[in-house]
């Protein structure tokens, strides 16, 4: 599985700290950026990841990180196969996987501090999907997508 990463440069900080914690544990990494503290722009780099993932979602998952999370939230989940969730505590990681299989992880630099974003991290990745009565739901929100005409 790879780990897609992205951030703005309010996230900037918080994702390198991230990306290190997941290195360190041997997972595979891909960088789309902010790659410093420079301006940028949330919505672009938000976007390059979810569409990462959208191409290939048995095979990789996004973490991106912006300020709040909320607007990076916004932007990754316009994209089709992406299920992305605000995080910022343990119990919305856990459940994010455990009843939507979430495949992108948002969070806040601005609300979560190193320690617990590795708490969540950690939850997150190694949550399962229950499946059941959830994937019906995921199924209803595929069609939803279908008629909509998401790409």
């Amino acid at each position: 599985m790879k780990i897609i990463l992205a951030s703005d440069h309010a996230g900037f900080s918080l994702k390198m700290h991230v990306k290190k914690h997941l290195e360190r544990k041997g997972y595979s990494v891909k960088d789309m950026g902010a790659f410093s503290e420079d301006r940028a722009n949330w919505a672009e780099y938000g976007a390059k990841a979810a569409s990462v993932v959208s191409d290939d979602p048995e095979n990789s998952m996004g973490i991106i990180i912006c300020g709040s999370g909320i607007g990076m939230s916004i932007v990754s989940n316009k994209f089709k196969n992406v299920r992305a969730a605000l995080c910022n505590d343990e119990y919305s990681a856990e459940m994010s996987r455990r009843h939507n299989n979430a495949n992108v992880l948002n969070m806040g630099e601005r609300v979560v501090s190193e320690e617990l974003a590795e708490k969540i991290v950690e939850i997150w990745l190694n949550t399962s999907f229950e499946g059941g009565r959830h994937a019906d739901r995921l199924e209803y929100i595929s069609n939803v997508v279908e008629k909509n005409n998401f790409k």
